[in-house]
């Protein structure tokens, strides 16, 4: 380990990287079009990433990648959706979109383009953003999701290897590897902290603004990046 810089990445997998002290960043709560949400921002001149967490986390997730960001000049931003940390509940009877929340919260932002980084349930919000808002994104990184899929073979697939027993097992099952489990209890321990403290609410669940279709994803214009874990379930 670079003990000068302990941002740079371990050269054994096995040995637990430490979370790296987190840049200064403005944290409050965006009033915004029927509700509330709850943002940081780290502010600066850089191009703007935001951090689109999955359905286990909110703005309190991004501790390693935080600090990395903003050490190479971006602006970083992340936010909770409704239902999460410190943002409002989703009504029933109107729970909105969770891509025209964001399209909102970077209005009061005042961001213009961005870069949409995005995990899991965050990447479906992040792609129905990249229809309805081609022009505000700079790119998008869809990690570990089908990129919203609702319709056609992406998501009879996604169906087929989600087995029924799936809601009867603890969510770190589902989210940490069994090697990374094995290696880092005390990693375990702050991701069920960290989740125990994003999912804050039973709110409504959050449309798409649309279809996603197999045929509808090879009209997507926006630079894409999807990712997945080598050890990812599904």
């Amino acid at each position: 380990m670079n003990e000068n810089n302990p941002m740079i990445q371990l050269d054994d997998p096995l040995i637990p990287v430490p979370i790296p002290a987190q840049a200064p960043a403005k944290e409050g709560s965006a009033e915004l079009p029927g509700t509330h949400l709850w943002y940081w921002d780290t502010g600066g001149a850089g191009a703007p990433v935001v951090f689109l967490h999955p359905a286990t986390g909110s703005t309190l997730i991004w501790l390693y990648q935080q600090p990395v960001f903003a050490q190479a000049g971006f602006r970083v931003i992340a936010y909770s959706r409704r239902n999460h940390y410190n943002s409002d509940l989703a009504p029933e009877h109107n729970p909105g979109t969770g891509s025209e929340d964001l399209h909102n919260l970077m209005e009061f932002l005042g961001v213009e383009k961005f870069h949409a980084v995005s995990s899991a349930a965050g990447g479906s919000v992040a792609t129905d953003y990249a229809f309805s808002h081609p022009e505000r994104l700079l790119s998008l990184t869809v990690s570990s999701n089908n990129l919203a899929a609702r319709n056609g073979y992406i998501a009879e697939t996604a169906a087929r290897i989600r087995p029924k027993e799936e809601k009867d097992l603890p969510r770190w099952f589902w989210e940490l590897g069994p090697s990374y489990r094995a290696a880092n209890s005390g990693g375990v321990e702050k991701w069920n902290e960290l989740t125990r403290r994003s999912v804050t609410g039973k709110g409504a669940r959050q449309n798409l603004a649309n279809v996603v279709t197999p045929a509808k994803l090879e009209t997507l214009k926006v630079p894409t990046l999807l990712i997945t874990g080598a050890a990812d379930l599904v």
